[in-house]
């Protein structure tokens, strides 16, 4: 049964029939948006998306149409990974998974790289801030960490109490 429902837009958690589409979206997504990491969605990290992360992680998708267009991964109230095909991007889809999390586990945090302006952009318009920054040791790129507290935290100026980690 749909877990939430806009006009033609469904989001539900991800089953194993989902995995293809899924990768696609993966694939498509994260290979625009990570340019600078070698290999990006294809070969030994599509291996480990099919093998770990769809396996692992507490996954939603959004499905418009029929269609698989956006994979969420939540490890608790971790984002671990949110993305939306190229040509669903800018529509809501990844605003309505990510608020989907923050119903499910309130404060929200994720890490993103440096580099991924635009992904950068889509969570500061969604009150996500900076807390710390580190180097990914096996791509040499700098990642942010950022969080977001509870949505009812926000609404009363709170500062949302502690953001959990992995």
């Amino acid at each position: 049964m749909p877990e939430n429902v806009s006009g033609s837009t469904v989001i539900r958690r991800y089953a194993a029939a989902d995995e293809n589409a899924a990768v696609d979206v993966w694939s498509r997504a994260g290979s625009a948006a990570h340019p600078f990491i070698p290999g990006e969605g294809e070969g030994e990290r599509a291996r480990e998306m099919r093998e770990v992360y769809l396996v692992q992680a507490e996954n939603w998708v959004a499905e418009t149409d029929g269609r698989v267009v956006a994979l969420l991964g939540l490890l608790d109230a971790e984002i671990g990974g949110l993305f939306v095909a190229p040509e669903a991007q800018g529509t809501g889809v990844g605003r309505r998974l990510v608020e989907h999390a923050a119903a499910l586990h309130g404060s929200l945090s994720l890490e993103v790289y440096e580099k991924n302006t635009r992904a950068r952009g889509f969570y500061a318009r969604l009150g996500f801030v900076e807390e710390s920054r580190r180097v990914d040791e096996e791509y040499d790129e700098v990642m942010l960490r950022l969080a977001r507290p509870a949505p009812e935290d926000r609404a009363r100026g709170g500062d949302g109490g502690a953001v959990g980690s992995r």
